[in-house]
């Protein structure tokens, strides 16, 4: 694993990664995942039940309606929405805690939680995963094997919706090819871990006084 960015105190960022159905978000993160040090994926809580295979506190944390009603009322969501009859939320303790602790989060999201939680963290980084063409994304979408037409239609047609908020995004990666594309996730990473914004201050005043240099 790498330790990019671990050689000074800094404190943890908020990676959002945003993109269409069959853009490749999960193709993506996986091996960015391993392939860097003190980065995890953010696991939102959902009021649906576990699907076969799937493991609480994994995939997702798997709660009670009532749990998240009572959350909702407590401000404990950076964002949450209401997807397909089910809720979905970020919790915002757990973001503040890997902020403060040095770590950075890996935020699988779509445009309207992105608005959210830029919104309660505008410090935090915004990718886009963008298909090479339609026609790619078509192919992607049918080469599951999973849906019918009428659903590859409505996929398609959300995800053009999702593409026109872009512009918005601090980042866009055309997934092309799968291995430039998290090389270039990577690189992202690695450059905003370098910001002087992101050093503690303390940590940046240690090292100056170093060197004889007043903050």
């Amino acid at each position: 694993m790498s330790t990019d960015g671990g050689n000074m105190g800094r404190k943890g960022c908020l990676f959002i990664v945003s993109g269409p159905s069959g853009a490749g978000k999960t193709s993506i993160a996986a091996p960015v995942l391993a392939a860097l040090d003190r980065i995890s994926m953010s696991v939102s809580l959902t009021t649906r039940k576990p699907r076969a295979g799937e493991t609480d506190g994994i995939e997702y944390h798997f709660i009670r309606e009532e749990d998240f009603d009572r959350r909702v009322r407590a401000g404990e969501f950076a964002e949450w929405a209401l997807v397909h009859g089910f809720r979905y939320g970020t919790s915002r303790t757990a973001i503040d805690r890997a902020i403060e602790g040095g770590d950075d989060l890996l935020l699988d999201i779509d445009v309207q939680g992105a608005e959210q939680i830029k919104r309660a963290y505008p410090d935090a980084v915004s990718v886009f995963l963008l298909p090479p063409s339609r026609e790619g994304l078509e192919e992607r979408l049918r080469g599951r094997g999973t849906d019918d037409e009428s659903t590859v239609q409505r996929r398609l047609e959300a995800a053009c919706r999702e593409i026109a908020s872009m512009a918005g995004y601090d980042y866009v990666i055309v997934n092309e090819y799968l291995p430039a594309a998290v090389e270039q996730f990577l690189t992202i990473v690695r450059a905003e871990r370098c910001k002087i914004v992101r050093l503690r201050h303390d940590d940046l005043g240690r090292r100056l006084a170093s060197f004889g240099v007043d903050r």
